[in-house]
C-alpha cells in the first residue's frame, strides 16, 4: 500500500509540474499557442517575446539550437549555448545574478536547457514563449553569424516551418 501511495504521489507531483499556465504570454497564432501547450512541460517560468524585446538589455539571451541554426539567424545579442552540443563550460561566462532568457525554435529545447541551467545554480532563468519563431512572426530583427541583419531563418525541418508565418523570410531546414 505504501508503494502505491508513493507512486500516486510521484505521478500527481509530476503532473502538477506540467500543468499549462492559464496566464501565459500571447502568441499571434492560436494554433501555434495550442501546439506549444501540448509540447512544453512548463517547468521554467515564461517570458513573452514583446516583453523581452522591450527589455533586451536586462537579460542574458541564450540560443539553445544547434550551431547551424544559430549561424543562419538568431536574436541580436544572443549567445550560442547549443542543445545536443550543450557545453557546460560556456556557462562560466554568465552572470548568475543577471536574468537569463533561453530560446530555440519553439521552446522545447530551450526549456530543457533552462532546466539544466537551474540545476547548475542559475535561479533567474526564463523560457521565451514561442521562441525565435514568434520573434520572427512579430517582425523583430534577426542577425546572422556575422552580426548582420538577415531575412533567413532556420526552421529545424519542413514540418516545423509551418509556424513561421512572417512574410519575406527565407525558411531553411
Amino acid at each position: 500500500m505504501k508503494k502505491l501511495l508513493f507512486f500516486l504521489f510521484l505521478f500527481g507531483a509530476s503532473r502538477a509540474c506540467t500543468q499549462v499556465p492559464e496566464v501565459r504570454p500571447s502568441i499571434q497564432n492560436p494554433a501555434f499557442d495550442q501546439r506549444l501547450t501540448e509540447l512544453l512541460s512548463f517547468t521554467i517560468p515564461l517570458i513573452g517575446v514583446k516583453e523581452l524585446k522591450q527589455n533586451l538589455n536586462n537579460y542574458q539571451i541564450l540560443d539553445a539550437r544547434e550551431r547551424e541554426e544559430y549561424d543562419i539567424s538568431h536574436i541580436p545579442g544572443a549567445l550560442y549555448i547549443g542543445y545536443k552540443a550543450f557545453d557546460e563550460s560556456l556557462t562560466k561566462k554568465l552572470d548568475k545574478q543577471k536574468p537569463i532568457v533561453v530560446y530555440c525554435s519553439v521552446g522545447y529545447r530551450s526549456e530543457k536547457i533552462a532546466e539544466r541551467l537551474r540545476a547548475l545554480g542559475f535561479q533567474k532563468v526564463y523560457n521565451l514563449y514561442g521562441s525565435i519563431f514568434e520573434w520572427a512572426n512579430l517582425g523583430y530583427p534577426l542577425v546572422n553569424n556575422q552580426g548582420q541583419i538577415t531575412h533567413r531563418i532556420h526552421t529545424y525541418n519542413e514540418a516545423w516551418s509551418r509556424w513561421v508565418e512572417a512574410k519575406g523570410l527565407e525558411e531553411i531546414w
